[in-house]
């Protein structure tokens, strides 16, 4: 897992905002670009749809406050024809909004006001997940964990980790999509069917005996991070990261 920050010898990884607030856009260009990144905006979502289609872009980050469309509608759209990363950018603190971002097919999610460095974070994040591509399964090694997917070996100080079959199903499925949120009606939907999305006990328990497994920490997570009401993300930089 290398590192998405451009350098002077690739092309620049293509960022286009859809944001309605002028002061919005303009900082987010300039820390974008500042980064080393190349960047688009645009004002309304049918504008954004519109560049995406037109010149394409490695990673959107959507406002779901738009003045011509509303930004759920907007991502369900991209979703029909596209699977460029999208961070969607709130000030709605409610968890079912963020958990109907997630589940109509966002990536990530930041809440405004926000931080320049929690965006590059994340979205670098993103851009190393996507860059990694899907030939083969993820490996995650940080000189402590080592989870093979390929091999479905998981290790911890050298030592073999025994996991139950949903455990192992868990950390798979973080794995698979880390650095962004994986909601908890999807891991329910997952792991244990479609009838069984309420059941977030479930999920309390599981998560609670892979932390365990794994030597993590609920309240200083290394691995498993719980973003509250919301969903689980995986956020362990291995040794290339």
């Amino acid at each position: 897992m290398s590192d998405a920050t451009p350098t002077a010898s690739t092309t620049p990884p293509r960022i286009l905002v859809v944001d309605d607030e002028p002061q919005i856009r303009r900082f987010l260009e300039i820390s974008l670009r500042a980064q080393g990144y190349a960047v688009e905006t645009a004002e309304t979502g049918q504008g954004g749809l519109e560049a995406l289609a037109t010149h394409g872009a490695d990673l959107v980050i959507l406002d779901l406050g738009l003045p011509d469309r509303d930004g759920q509608d907007v991502l369900r759209e991209l979703r029909q024809w596209s699977t460029t990363p999208v961070i969607l950018l709130t000030v709605r603190s409610h968890e079912a909004e963020k958990v109907a971002g997630l589940d109509s097919g966002a990536n990530d999610y930041v809440t405004k006001p926000f931080s320049a460095q929690e965006l590059m974070a994340r979205v670098r994040a993103l851009l190393r997940t996507r860059s990694a591509g899907t030939d083969a399964p993820p490996r995650y090694d940080d000189g402590q964990l080592h989870i093979d997917l390929l091999r479905r070996e998981v290790r911890l100080n050298g030592e073999a980790v025994t996991l139950a079959r949903k455990e192992y199903a868990l950390l798979e499925l973080l794995v698979r999509h880390a650095g962004r949120v994986v909601t908890q009606p999807q891991i329910l939907k997952e792991l244990w069917g479609p009838t069984h999305q309420d059941d977030t006990h479930y999920l309390r328990v599981l998560v609670g005996k892979l932390r365990h497994k794994l030597g993590d920490d609920a309240a200083r997570p290394r691995y498993i991070a719980t973003e509250a009401g919301v969903g689980l993300k995986f956020i362990g930089q291995d040794k290339d990261g």
